[in-house]
């Protein structure tokens, strides 16, 4: 590649392990995701799904953005900037967290790993490098975006220990959830984090991109046995719906990406004020947040829904008595799992609770080329949708 090209001239990036992706997408379906190509299928989505809730999967992680944070200051700065209180977070430890803007609206979520002392690795969606920069003024920080100097893989489903175990990871059976462990690979390190998207039993496999390949085959020759397969986004959205999770540009625009201003979100809207740690001291958007929290006024709220039918209400409306629009569907799929139609939807309150009892979503059905309108019942229901006790059992299950 020409160092002299311009930004919109430069190809998209290939993960580390593309030159096995890329031989087995049969489809050639692929997607840009923080300027990589990612597979969308490889050759069954049905198929894809039905690893990761059956057998074993892998999918690559290799495009989020990746920041290293190092230094004195870093516990201190990650708790000024976060939600959460990460002077909670002990060494060999994950916690999911949250940060926003002054005005309490969010600018994305993820997860955050310490690894030592004084070094965290915050793992998300798009890229803040600007601001966290800006945010680390008086803080004796360093950040790096070290995003293309980490191969990444997820392997999620009941029988995801079981290949471990068979790779030569037996240790991994005393990771709790949320917990990190690291063990020789090659002529490096690999850490294994009890991590990931799926609402399963699950760990994500950190190494660097010269050891990538020899990580791959490791884990298919170990998984031969249990069925692994490589999936794609399509199945890992599948069931991060079913663990009703939430995603950047799905269910939320970034506070600084965001055109107009009544598309931003607060944790409060979202469901994610149970992180909030208000006992900790200040932290960014913390004043905007009181404010939201003492005199209510959220305005949206993101819940789980339960459709009639068999009908995917992906990208509809919902309205109150099939009359007043009070919101729309960010996500939805007919669960496999749950043989029901499930959806995350964005609902103006009081309709997410007080007056929940008669909501109904207008669903345009795509039947032999011609599309078909049907108001179909929604009822609000908690999430997660699935909730197997296998992903937190330790020692995990072989299945």
């Amino acid at each position: 590649m020409k160092a002299d090209l311009l930004h919109y001239e430069r190809p998209l990036l290939h993960s580390p392990f593309h030159a096995r992706t890329s031989a087995l997408n049969k489809l050639n379906a692929w997607a840009p995701w923080g300027g990589y190509t990612t597979a969308l299928a490889f050759e069954d989505e049905s198929m894809e799904y039905t690893a990761i809730r059956n057998q074993a999967s892998v999918y690559d992680l290799s495009p989020m953005v990746k920041y290293r944070i190092t230094g004195t200051d870093a516990s201190a700065y990650l708790d000024r900037v976060m939600i959460r209180n990460v002077a909670k977070l002990k060494v060999g430890q994950v916690h999911y967290t949250a940060w926003c803007d002054d005005d309490g609206k969010l600018l994305d979520d993820g997860t955050l790993f310490h690894f030592a002392e004084h070094e965290f690795l915050i793992c998300c969606q798009e890229r803040h490098l600007p601001w966290f920069r800006d945010a680390a003024r008086d803080y004796d920080v360093e950040i790096e975006d070290v995003t293309t100097q980490i191969a990444a893989l997820s392997l999620q489903g009941p029988c995801a220990f079981a290949v471990l175990e068979a790779a030569g990871f037996a240790k991994a059976a005393e990771l709790k959830p949320f917990q990190i462990m690291s063990a020789k690979f090659g002529k490096g390190m690999l850490r294994i984090s009890r991590t990931g998207f799926t609402g399963d039993l699950g760990y994500e496999l950190w190494t660097t991109p010269d050891q990538a390949l020899a990580l791959w085959d490791m884990l298919f020759e170990a998984g031969k046995l249990f069925g692994i397969r490589a999936i794609g986004t399509t199945a890992l959205n599948m069931a991060r719906l079913e663990a009703g999770f939430i995603i950047t540009n799905y269910e939320f625009v970034a506070a600084e990406q965001a055109l107009r201003a009544d598309r931003v979100r607060s944790p409060f809207e979202l469901g994610l004020d149970w992180m909030i740690d208000w006992e900790k001291g200040h932290f960014n958007g913390r004043r905007a947040l009181l404010h939201e929290r003492d005199h209510k006024t959220s305005r949206w709220a993101l819940v789980g829904l339960e459709l009639e039918g068999n009908v995917s209400g992906e990208h509809s409306l919902i309205y109150h008595d099939k009359k007043h629009e009070v919101g729309h569907i960010t996500g939805a799929i007919w669960s496999p799992s749950l043989k029901s139609s499930i959806a995350l939807g964005m609902i103006e309150r009081p309709y997410h609770f007080e007056k929940n009892a008669n909501l109904w979503v207008e669903i345009y059905a795509l039947r032999e080329l011609q599309y078909s309108k049907l108001m179909v019942k929604a009822k609000v229901v908690p999430r997660p949708f699935f909730n197997p006790p296998r992903k937190r059992a330790t020692p995990p299950g072989r299945f």
